[in-house]
């Protein structure tokens, strides 16, 4: 931990990531009710990784230093609770006001500076907005904004609510507050998300919802981006191709399951968009890798690779996927009996990671070109096309608008 000092002389702890490189933004982290603990460490270094130089204030230390909970122990969130009720906001907001002045004035920082909170910290997050000068701020599902509006005209930075529709310490009525107030403002926006519970974003908690969670996340950054004036860590720290390649082999060559679970984080999901087989946790992955995927993966599959692209924490990879069907593919073919024909179709891969493992895929395909390969979709009168999709992903002298000109054809007819 590095210590803080405070304008009375006294030492605030705090968990600092840096970047891989420097100067960077930084982002001052603000911790929900269960002090500094491993959530509050993954996500810190998570910001660090993607090139934020990210200091996370211990803000319970007056009670006691170093406060590390699990959510989901009872013993552990009744203390948590406790400590909540204690709890000075005041201070605290004092104490996140000290901690971006203590971001700006290192050299690893570029001196622009925000701050992203949760629940406890989600509130934190918009006082740091009406009483210091961060460049702006992101607060998840925060517990008790509707309380402090009074001070809302003293924002003076841009600042993003993720707001969830079910969260019990946001009841419909405090949401209703948080609208009237800043629907119409310039610098604040509210981004609601129906159905979620509060701690949507935790990962491996309760009321975890990975495609909320990822979507709030994608408008932090867009967020961060616009007003930090980052751009994405130069420099990539983890290989993210090699980590991809590494998962692709053992679930295509080696065929093991264990090792292929090995490469992902234990609350991972898988998608397969067309079909919306996959599974999430490792438990189901468990079971779909080992029974549903891996066996059932025809023994001539290959793969063609097109493009490929590499951001901060995911990969994209554009591919030919070819394959006879010559066994039955619940993964690809649920409930369809083995045709024997050759198959090829153009595959998108779009895959997350979290630190040195895969958090998630979403694998996209053309089903209709899959079925009308196998004889089981007339493409004579329905708009889709067979293997000529792949086709023209490798060479563009495939003729275009095929389709188009026999709808013209079927309408001079």
């Amino acid at each position: 931990m590095t210590a803080i000092t405070l304008s009375d002389g006294q030492s605030m702890p705090a968990y600092v990531a840096e970047p891989s490189t420097s100067p960077a933004p930084g982002l001052v982290l603000i911790q929900e009710i269960f002090g500094i603990n491993k959530t509050m460490r993954d996500i810190a270094d998570a910001y660090a990784r993607k090139g934020f130089y990210v200091v996370c204030p211990d803000l319970f230390w007056r009670e006691q230093p170093g406060i590390d909970l699990d959510a989901e122990n009872e013993a552990d969130l009744k203390r948590a609770f406790a400590l909540y009720e204690s709890f000075d906001e005041d201070l605290g907001a004092a104490d996140c006001g000290a901690a971006l002045t203590f971001a700006r004035s290192q050299a690893s920082c570029t001196g622009s500076v925000g701050a992203v909170g949760f629940c406890l910290g989600g509130k934190l997050a918009y006082l740091l907005a009406t009483r210091h000068d961060p460049d702006c701020v992101v607060s998840y599902y925060g517990v008790g904004i509707e309380g402090a509006l009074d001070e809302a005209k003293d924002i003076r930075c841009p600042v993003l609510l993720h707001v969830a529709g079910e969260d019990q310490f946001c009841p419909p009525s405090a949401q209703a507050q948080l609208h009237k107030a800043f629907d119409a403002s310039k610098l604040v926006s509210i981004c609601d998300y129906k159905g979620q519970d509060h701690a949507f974003a935790r990962v491996g908690g309760e009321h975890y919802d990975p495609n909320a969670s990822e979507l709030a996340h994608l408008r932090t950054v867009e967020c961060l981006r616009d007003h930090l004036g980052w751009t994405g860590s130069s420099k990539v720290a983890v290989d993210f191709a090699a980590l991809w390649e590494e998962h692709v082999k053992y679930e295509f060559e080696t065929r093991n399951h264990v090792d292929t679970l090995e490469t992902m984080v234990d609350s991972a999901y898988v998608n397969h968009i067309p079909t919306l087989t996959g599974g999430v946790g490792k438990e189901a992955l468990t079971e779909f890798y080992s029974k549903r995927f891996i066996p059932q993966m025809p023994p001539d599959t290959e793969m063609t690779p097109v493009s490929r692209t590499i951001g901060t924490d995911r990969l994209v990879d554009e591919m030919i996927f070819k394959f006879t069907h010559t066994i039955e593919m619940d993964w690809m073919l649920p409930g369809i009996k083995p045709t024997g024909k050759r198959v090829e179709i153009a595959l998108v891969a779009i895959v997350h990671f979290r630190g040195n493992k895969l958090a998630h895929e979403h694998i996209y395909w053309d089903q209709a070109s899959v079925l009308v390969q196998l004889g089981l979709l007339a493409s004579d009168k329905l708009p889709v096309m067979g293997v000529e999709t792949a086709k023209k992903v490798l060479d563009n002298s495939v003729p275009s608008n095929a389709l188009i000109d026999r709808a013209d054809r079927w309408r001079k007819s």
